[in-house]
């Protein structure tokens, strides 16, 4: 095939399976323990992102544990409010996430790189990664999605982190990873899925 048929055109690649961590109430809630204060900009960026990934996101819910074991007892004897059943409204999705989650996985652990998880993302595609808190979930999902040999994209300016500085220190040592995990930014992910 020369290079000059319309053929030889370099294909986009599918921009993988998004999942979105957390966006829930407890982190949204300014009034809230655990508010993450730039929750409001990693929301605008996930509506930015979903329509590039339909039928491929996944929404994931941080619950506490109906007994927490281990260190995460001493970790809930700090967070005590957190200590509420899976349909407390502070683990509902915000309203603006409510009807576009059609697949939600939910755990009690800070990664969501669960089976549930790894069996919605395809062995050879790529995990691209938005939500909150990037020091948190965010890495701890990511990191260990790159253990089990998955691709890994997080997308920062759709993160946010408990502050500017812990979500910057987040990220970058993320980027140590390369190139099992990437950081990249809404536009340029949008740019290479692109038609």
């Amino acid at each position: 095939m020369s290079a000059g048929h319309p053929d030889a055109r370099p294909r986009r690649r599918s921009p993988g399976h998004l999942a979105v961590i957390d966006m829930q109430r407890v982190f949204a809630d300014p009034a809230s323990p655990w508010a993450t204060p730039r929750y409001a900009d990693a929301a605008a960026g996930v509506r930015a992102l979903l329509p590039a990934f339909a039928g491929r996101v996944t929404f994931t819910r941080f619950l506490a544990p109906e007994r927490p074991a281990g260190a995460w007892r001493a970790y809930y004897d700090r967070w005590p409010f957190a200590r509420r059943p899976p349909d407390a409204g502070l683990w509902a999705l915000t309203d603006e996430f409510t009807g576009l989650a059609d697949h939600v996985v939910d755990a009690t652990t800070f990664g969501k790189w669960t089976p549930a998880l790894a069996a919605r993302t395809a062995p050879d595609d790529r995990l691209v990664l938005a939500g909150v808190s990037t020091e948190c979930c965010v890495l701890s999902t990511a990191l260990a999605a790159a253990d089990a040999g998955t691709e890994v994209l997080v997308v920062a300016d759709a993160c946010a982190g408990v502050d500017d500085d812990s979500h910057v220190k987040a990220l970058q040592i993320m980027e140590l990873y390369r190139p099992l995990i990437r950081v990249t930014t809404i536009d340029d992910l949008l740019a290479q899925a692109g038609p």
